[in-house]
């Protein structure tokens, strides 16, 4: 069985730390640096997840929140008006 951790202050601690008993001998080995993961990996699952916003809700957000004038939009590349 495998167990996860981090080394801190040159002492490996353990994620579940009560895993194992005191005294237990273990053998580790370094994991694979895994890249960091992109804001829309992190909110993937909220992404998209209230139906029906205004098309600018992104630009203009203050208005639609507390009522601020709009904001004039004067550049969108192709890929965003779609």
């Amino acid at each position: 069985m495998a167990y996860r951790g981090k080394i801190k202050g040159g002492v490996v601690v353990l994620d579940n730390p009560a895993a194992l008993p005191e005294g237990t001998v273990v053998y580790g080995e370094p994991a694979e640096p895994q890249p960091p993961r992109t804001l829309l990996d992190r909110f993937r699952d909220v992404v998209g997840a209230v139906p029906d916003l205004p098309e600018d809700m992104a630009d203009n957000h203050d208005h639609y929140l507390y009522g601020t004038e709009k904001k004039a939009v004067f550049c969108r590349s192709p890929s965003e008006s779609a």
